[in-house]
């Protein structure tokens, strides 16, 4: 009797595997996407940034401002906008700002005498010297030149007071340094109805033209 032998190549292995158990959990890494920030939350935390950055450049402009104006400039195109800006002197600063963060930076100070002014659109001009009408000119200039009879001043404070735009023109017509200089010095140097005139002018005035008189000393003392 025949023996038949079943061979198997040796490079090949049975492999026996285990059923696998319905009942078995799978032991890989969940794949759950991780929960996306909401955009309107980050939309929300950008907006806040920048009206806290707007408060604090108007109280920056403020620290060394004299005069604080604001313009109704409704129907502004950004060209005409820009052309503004370049007209405006060095020592003034021009700011579009919504109302309330402005009001939000004057509360508590001489400023919140402008809150009439806190209804409309405004551009904010920051006057940063003592030459009122210099600084307001330009805008009178340009507003004349592009027939915006429409976007007058609508209010200013200038120390503590405020000034509706029907008394414009009383800040408009201000003496220039150079002219309180003179015209106090005259009065310095003349009789005591001279020294009376000047006693009874504004303290801002009186401490201008001693500043003045104090130069004019030093300066005569330098030529000696």
């Amino acid at each position: 009797m025949e023996t038949t032998m079943f061979s198997f190549p040796h490079h090949q292995a049975l492999t026996l595997s285990k059923p696998k158990s319905p009942f078995l959990i799978s032991s890989s890494p969940s794949t759950t996407p991780k929960p996306r920030r909401n955009p309107n939350f980050i939309r929300a935390a950008i907006s806040r940034t920048k009206k806290e950055e707007t408060v604090e450049t108007v109280k920056t402009h403020l620290e060394n401002c004299h005069l604080l104006a604001a313009i109704s400039y409704t129907g502004f195109t950004v060209k005409q906008f820009q052309d503004l800006r370049r007209s405006l002197p060095e020592n003034t600063k021009l700011l579009v700002a919504k109302n309330t963060l402005v009001y939000k930076a004057i509360e508590g100070t001489k400023w919140e005498a402008l809150k009439p002014c806190m209804t409309g659109m405004n551009a904010w001009l920051f006057v940063l010297n003592e030459e009122i009408p210099a600084a307001l000119k330009p805008y009178r200039d340009f507003q004349k030149e592009r027939k915006l009879d429409g976007n007058d001043f609508t209010g200013a404070v200038f120390e503590g007071k405020f000034y509706a735009p029907s008394e414009f023109k009383s800040l408009e017509s201000m003496p220039t340094r150079e002219e309180i200089y003179a015209k106090m010095l005259g009065a310095l140097q003349s009789p005591a109805m001279g020294l009376v005139t000047t006693l009874q002018a504004p303290a801002r005035d009186i401490i201008m033209v001693l500043k003045a008189y104090v130069q004019k000393l030093e300066e005569e003392e330098g030529q000696q």
